[in-house]
């Protein structure tokens, strides 16, 4: 079968904003917050990930769902300037018989989205099937639904792996990357199988179309998890970092069992995933101003005065703004405490797994954090 996995863009799955050249500068204390913040220019990168759920893909989807918080913690990383970008990401899935054959067997699972829970949901809940894989298809649909935007600096991404020929279906690769060429989107090819198979079945010419990366993995391996001394202290903190995200809104409390539902996810995967999961967390890439009112009153997207009393968690109903206000001051205390601790643990984890082995590069998560990185170069994004 075909296997063809687009990634963010991610469309990886797993986007959100990358910020480069930011104006607004992030506020270390709580205060009153009244209006929605006034708009700022932004830098984006954004990263389409497509998924094939053929029944080939199951090595390449659990390849996915094991690196996913490994690739978001490397994106982390980078910064321009002295700014350090925001991350978008879709995923699409095709190449499955339960979908659509008028639309080419293509459904875009997630828009681009910094909602790293959502998109973790969603990677989690792909399954396989026997179908037809269209390369050019899939990539002209994700050119066409998603709003890749007109800023020249914005870093723009497909990925996009399989093991089929690039050539098959209607639309044709070429017509699908001289269209990307057009909005600034480079596509990456990740062809799962012998790299010299890739090249004469046009996984390298679809790439080399708009300057992107070709790479060859085996997407059947499993990904190697190396225990450290420092991993069970980090899932301790994650229990005290869940603890400081409190909800509002119709669907806030929904939104925090999602979050502990995919710390769940992770755990259930492997712990090596968990510890990743938190490290992400506790990262400027997992952003929940939409239901948590740390984060919403830190970034002024919320009017206090707004929230009806019962949109709160009980802790905070009939309380004044005064009150809400020092207890969320608090919370944010707590957070950025937390967080610290979790990175200079994870400084420590990193070094101890380049120490202890050498990693495999055979994999999904290197190919795509190379061609980033790559990428990234054009824009003058540097890594710490």
């Amino acid at each position: 079968m075909k296997i063809v996995f687009k990634t963010f863009i991610v469309s990886i799955l797993f986007i959100n904003v990358w910020s480069c050249n930011a104006n607004s500068k992030s506020k270390s204390d709580i205060t009153s917050h009244h209006e929605v913040k006034t708009e700022t220019t932004e830098q984006f990168i954004k990263v389409a990930l497509l998924l094939d759920t053929s029944n080939s893909m199951d090595g390449l989807i659990d390849q996915a769902k094991a690196q996913l918080w490994e690739i978001v913690n490397e994106l982390s990383y980078a910064k321009c300037d002295n700014d350090r970008p925001s991350l978008k990401i879709a995923l699409y899935e095709y190449g499955n018989d339960g979908l659509n054959a008028e639309k080419g067997y293509i459904r875009k699972v997630i828009d681009f989205s910094s909602d790293l829970d959502d998109i973790s949901k969603e990677l989690f809940s792909l399954t396989t099937n026997g179908g037809n894989e269209f390369c050019g298809h899939v990539i002209q649909t994700s050119l066409d639904q998603l709003k890749w935007g007109n800023n020249p600096d914005d870093l723009k991404l497909i990925f996009i792996a399989g093991n089929e020929p690039f050539t098959q279906g209607e639309v044709s690769y070429k017509t699908a990357t001289t269209n990307a060429n057009e909005k600034d989107v480079t596509v990456n090819t990740i062809f799962c199988g012998d790299y010299q198979e890739g090249i004469v079945s046009y996984w390298k010419e679809g790439a080399n179309l708009t300057r992107g990366n070709y790479m060859a993995i085996n997407h059947n391996q499993a990904t190697a998890n190396i225990p450290s001394p420092y991993d069970d202290d980090i899932l301790i903190l994650n229990q005290q970092l869940n603890k400081t995200y409190i909800y509002y809104g119709s669907n806030g409390s929904s939104k925090m069992a999602l979050q502990e539902e995919q710390d769940s996810k992770a755990q259930g995967y492997s712990k090596a995933n968990a510890v990743s999961r938190t490290v992400s967390k506790s990262s400027h890439l997992y952003k929940n101003s939409s239901w948590d009112l740390v984060d919403a009153v830190e970034i002024e997207s919320l009017d206090l005065d707004k929230i009806k009393n019962d949109e709160l968690p009980k802790e905070l109903r009939d309380k004044s703004k005064e009150e809400i206000i020092a207890f969320l001051k608090t919370k944010k205390e707590e957070r950025t405490s937390i967080n610290k601790k979790i990175q200079e643990l994870n400084k420590k984890r990193k070094a101890f797994i380049s120490t202890s082995q050498s990693k495999n590069d055979n994999g999904l998560e290197s190919a795509m954090i190379k061609a980033i990185k790559t990428q990234a170069k054009k824009k003058n994004y540097k890594w710490e």
